[in-house]
């Protein structure tokens, strides 16, 4: 192909070797021309150590270990929810039977204030034997209180009262009955304490 223009063009001679074109990127100073060639190679990487490989044994003794410990972990979760579970119904049954302590009130009223000839009396009896029944099948004792000695975690003193004839700290009377389930107080006796 021939040129227009009639002009040759020019190449650039290409470098002899490449240490020349580093040696002519970078001047030269005393500090490098003192250093030695070696110096200015990388330093080869330490090979790393090989690992010894896990034998089955080893590997079969993990797997067996980290099994057991997620069995037990699992064994932790399911009586820890057993006994969650169990507090939670303890705990609505509970609070369900004190809604019916009122009804136990009202029909004790009605007893004492009925007298004995009135017929009325007998169905009241009834219903409260039912009523009373009911709650034993449900768990719940009622709180022992009359002529029994004070205890803060089963009574609710709302009266002192001197009497020489009783025991120091002996409950006289009874204002309203306590209940309990097992060993959880639904309601307190609210008592008279003599001494």
């Amino acid at each position: 192909m021939s040129n227009k223009t009639g002009k040759k063009k020019k190449t650039e001679p290409a470098p002899e070797t490449e240490q020349e074109t580093v040696q002519a990127a970078e001047p030269v100073t005393e500090e490098t021309a003192a250093e030695p060639e070696a110096s200015k190679a990388p330093e080869p990487k330490e090979a790393p150590k090989p690992e010894e490989a896990p034998t089955p044994e080893s590997l079969l003794a993990a797997e067996k270990d980290k099994y057991l410990r997620l069995l037990a972990e699992y064994d932790n979760f399911r009586r820890r929810s057993q006994k969650e579970k169990e507090g939670i119904y303890t705990d609505v049954r509970g609070e369900t039977l004190k809604r019916f302590l009122p009804v136990f009130d009202s029909l004790t009223r009605a007893l004492t204030t009925t007298p004995e000839d009135d017929p009325a009396r007998k169905g009241l009896e009834m219903i409260m034997t039912q009523f009373e029944t009911a709650l034993t099948q449900l768990g719940v004792s009622q709180i022992e209180a009359v002529g029994k000695p004070f205890d803060a975690n089963l009574h609710n003193a709302v009266m002192h009262v001197e009497d020489e004839s009783v025991g120091e700290n002996t409950i006289v009377e009874e204002f309203e009955r306590g209940f309990k389930i097992g060993d959880k107080v639904l309601r307190y006796s609210v008592v008279k304490v003599a001494n």
